[in-house]
């Protein structure tokens, strides 16, 4: 049989017993990253429901709906701000990493090398770039197979000096974007934009709204009006560009999480090998603490009428360090309370999170046909409430459909796929 050291075409040496993790074999699932990432997959659809349904700036941007929000207030907006928002992405992030870490593990077991994962993340970011193109402009598959590259070359550093490097170079990034962002809040949105030198730039800023909303008015007719092909030609000659962009924008938030999801597999976190008392402790620490802190800054922006560059900065700036926060802590608690979850809706949600990225492209295959002109034509149509009911019909049909394929068959679809082509051979597929 071919090995892995053969088809990756050179030996490497596995890192010291430092690296090994603290529970679970390297044969073992460890149930609680199928359960959170069960949680985050589902989350992400949440978050992302807004931009399916209504214009991409709808997202941050109350007045970019094409109807009345239904959100009297802007409660349903703080809601997902503080609760959704961001916190699904980095879970998935953490799990990512982890889930690195662990596929290394047992290629290192084999006698195999970095370059399968490197394969193995290509053919990931090929599957981003036809999901941007051709499905959905919100893809993170991309980045994540792009980001993967740069941590591989951190796979053989000790757990600690990937979790110093995570935690900083995150951090670093939190305090970029703030000093990037505020500025332009400062201009257009606070008494600063009133002084004579700053005249110009806060009318070039308030011009750069109206020609994202223009963009949008033009995304929107061609959902609107079926044109599935102009679409596409949309994305290849006038967004090409935003994937590398997105990659450039996430660098300081993607990256660092993969760091530290790679050093807590490593120190057992997910495992279970953590004292239990602290892991509820510091989890309910960093998920109120972090969630008081988004909930202050969403009362500020919905003090400001959600302007567009107040509710940017908020999104971008001001909540990265509350997010890692609050992200740690659900995590953190999720490992220690999943276990409980033995029922059916526990299997499910396991289920769910093995099947996972079928499920993230799945999801936005199914929401092409809920939204665009050519099926139900309900794109901006629909206003936040409705939007969060649409997104609980289709966690309804991920809970139903993957547990019962996977008591059929060892895989999801597009995982037995994407395991197929990093392995170059057909697996069987049915149990």
């Amino acid at each position: 049989m071919t090995s892995d050291a053969q088809l990756a075409g050179l030996a490497d040496i596995a890192p010291p017993d430092e690296a090994k993790p603290l529970a679970a074999g390297t044969n073992d699932r460890i149930a609680s990253l199928d359960f959170i990432r069960g949680i985050a997959v589902m989350g992400i659809l949440a978050a992302n429901i807004v931009i399916f349904g209504q214009p991409f700036n709808a997202y941050i941007y109350p007045e970019a709906f094409l109807v009345p929000t239904g959100d009297p207030g802007g409660w349903q907006w703080i809601a997902q701000f503080v609760l959704i928002d961001g916190k699904m992405r980095a879970l998935f992030t953490l799990l990512f990493g982890a889930g690195m870490y662990l596929f290394m593990e047992r290629v290192w077991a084999r006698g195999g090398s970095r370059a399968l994962q490197a394969k193995r993340l290509a053919i990931l970011a090929v599957f981003g770039l036809i999901h941007f193109f051709f499905i959905w402009i919100g893809d993170i598959l991309f980045f994540y197979g792009l980001f993967g590259f740069l941590a591989l070359a951190c796979l053989r550093w000790k757990a600690k000096t990937q979790l110093y490097a995570g935690i900083i170079g995150y951090v670093f990034g939190a305090l970029l974007y703030a000093a990037t962002i505020t500025f332009p809040f400062l201009v257009t949105d606070t008494a600063m934009g009133d002084a004579p030198q700053f005249a110009e730039m806060r009318s070039d800023m308030l011009a750069g709204i109206d020609e994202a909303l223009a963009d949008d008015a033009e995304t929107t007719q061609l959902k609107q009006s079926g044109d599935y092909a102009g679409l596409v030609e949309k994305r290849f000659t006038k967004e090409w560009f935003l994937p590398l962009a997105n990659a450039g924008f996430f660098i300081f938030e993607t990256l660092p999480l993969m760091l530290l999801g790679m050093a807590l597999y490593r120190y057992g976190f997910f495992g279970g090998a953590l004292d239990r008392g602290r892991m509820v402790r510091w989890g309910w620490i960093g998920l109120i603490g972090g969630g008081l802190a988004h909930l202050a800054i969403g009362l500020f922006v919905q003090s400001g009428g959600f302007a567009f560059y107040t509710a940017t900065a908020a999104f971008v700036g001001w909540s990265p360090l509350p997010r890692l926060a609050m992200a740690l802590g659900l995590a953190a608690l999720l490992v220690v309370y999943s276990p409980a979850w033995t029922g059916w809706l526990g299997q499910r949600i396991s289920a769910a999170g093995r099947t996972a990225f079928t499920n993230y492209l799945g999801t936005s295959v199914v929401m092409l046909f809920v939204f665009h002109g050519w099926a139900l034509g309900l794109y901006g149509e629909l206003n936040r409430p409705q939007l969060y009911g649409v997104t609980i019909a289709a966690w309804v049909i991920m809970l139903a459909w993957s547990k019962p394929w996977l008591e059929r068959f060892r895989y999801g679809p597009l995982e037995w796929l994407w395991r197929c082509l990093t392995y170059g051979k057909l697996f069987p597929i049915r149990r």
